[in-house]
């Protein structure tokens, strides 16, 4: 069978580097799903589960932003941050889910709403890639 190599880098390094046959992500264009092979292509990232099915079975990584490349061999995610399901402290995820909602839910002017919300997406996906440890 055909794999290709994805790698998922932040600012901190690399958080995941592997084998693949699949990969499955949002774009902020739609859906994704990319087989080995596949067409060249460059598109920014929507804060998403980034979905990596391996031989050992299917990783689940929470990534937050950024670009991926894609070339027929190989999967290039460059996020602001990324977090394997395994690493995500859930009680700090549903607290960040808890503090965005409120801000959200106050209005108070001196309370940046975009990042707020953008906190809110963060925490949900953080929490929705925790399910899969």
């Amino acid at each position: 069978m055909k794999t290709m190599k994805v790698s998922i880098v932040t600012p901190n390094g690399p958080a995941y580097e592997g084998e693949t046959d699949f990969v499955s992500t949002k774009a902020t264009s739609g859906e994704l799903g990319i087989l080995p092979g596949h067409i060249s292509t460059v598109a920014p990232l929507a804060t998403a589960p980034v979905k990596v099915k391996t031989q050992a079975g299917t990783d689940y990584v929470a990534v937050s932003g950024g670009f991926i490349e894609i070339r027929p061999e190989a999967v290039t995610i460059l996020a602001q941050s990324a977090e394997l399901s395994n690493e995500i402290d859930i009680e700090r995820a549903v607290e960040a889910k808890k503090r965005a909602e409120q801000r959200i839910q106050e209005h108070r002017p001196e309370i940046d709403i975009k990042r707020a919300e953008y906190a809110l997406r963060r925490a949900i996906n953080r929490l929705e890639v925790a399910k899969h440890r």
